[in-house]
């Protein structure tokens, strides 16, 4: 696995990327809390931390043809989706709803090829792990996670992406519309209990009980994670962040208390940097009847991990792969 120097970033500055369209207005009776996003950003922007903000593009509708069925694609793009499958992801897709599942993924690629050359960025959306190819499905209408991945690894920019999924819920999505490609490994550690009540198989997935709490939690993470990345060898870490494991989510299932979501962000930090890997991070999941609290919880998640690259950054921009 290759390893390069690390040193501090200039003035501890690291990158994130959002985009205005990523806080689209609710639709009626949707459970999603559409203003978290724009939260993430005020607080991120009130912070006092220095951030390199990036907008992304939309990502092209080829490339998420790649990874779900063109049929959909178009369902969603042209703002038709039936019924049948906004009562399955949770919302009605509007055109603006289409217009931010475009984005996201595009900021998730975003955020990849700045994590390749910096070492770090975090895209304050995405994470949509439960969409399928021809369906969304909980909350999440485009798999960002598996479309960057697929394009990564089609366009040669990376050998080998590792996706790990620190959500409440299983990854489903990402490890079916993944499995059998060349250059993908998945890792999901979830609430075997919680949605989905069907299971993919992921290259790695780890079941925990109900109740779990931080010490179990972080010791069987490390001991599942660990083999897995000195296996695959990655060349780039994209992380699925979601915060829904908290204590007091209310989807979650597991016990973590704040301070144990801040050691398990810098466990993933500390495991990345130790093997010289780039890790783009998504937001994932996080749940509950205050928007702000979650905000919160997100805008901890993507501190600590930022903080923690800034402090051991790559000493030059490096590329994970390059070609004669």
């Amino acid at each position: 696995m290759a390893r390069w120097p690390f040193q501090p970033y200039l003035g501890g500055v690291f990158a994130v990327v959002h985009h205005p369209d990523y806080v689209a207005p609710a639709s009626a009776r949707s459970g999603y809390q559409w203003n978290k996003n724009g939260l993430v950003r005020d607080l991120l922007m009130g912070s006092g931390t220095a951030i390199d903000w990036h907008e992304p593009a939309p990502m092209p509708a080829h490339w998420i043809e790649a990874v779900h069925d063109p049929d959909y694609v178009a369902e969603v793009i042209e703002a038709r989706v039936p019924a049948h499958k906004e009562r399955r992801i949770g919302f009605a897709v509007t055109p603006l709803v289409a217009r931010r599942a475009q984005i996201v993924p595009g900021g998730t690629w975003l955020a990849a090829l700045i994590a390749i050359e910096q070492g770090f960025a975090a895209n304050i959306a995405g994470g949509s792990h439960h969409a399928l190819a021809d369906t969304g499905a909980g909350f999440c209408v485009f798999n960002d996670l598996a479309i960057a991945a697929v394009r990564l690894t089609d366009e040669r920019r990376v050998k080998q992406v590792l996706i790990i999924d620190c959500d409440v819920h299983q990854g489903d999505g990402t490890a079916a519309l993944t499995a059998g490609r060349p250059g993908i490994a998945t890792y999901s550690i979830h609430a075997d209990k919680n949605f989905p009540a069907r299971k993919a198989r992921s290259t790695v997935d780890v079941a925990l009980p109900d109740g779990l709490g931080d010490d179990d939690y972080l010791a069987i993470l490390g001991e599942t994670l660990l083999p897995l990345i000195d296996r695959v060898a990655p060349d780039l870490i994209l992380y699925q962040a979601g915060v829904d494991p908290f204590e007091g989510d209310r989807l979650g299932r597991l016990k973590l208390s704040v301070t144990g979501l801040e050691r398990r962000e810098q466990l993933i930090a500390e495991i990345a940097l130790d093997r010289g890997v780039p890790l783009a991070s998504t937001l994932g999941g996080g749940y509950g009847l205050d928007a702000m609290e979650v905000a919160h919880r997100h805008v901890a998640s993507i501190l600590t991990l930022g903080q923690a690259f800034a402090a051991g950054r790559p000493s030059e921009g490096r590329t994970a792969m390059r070609h004669a």
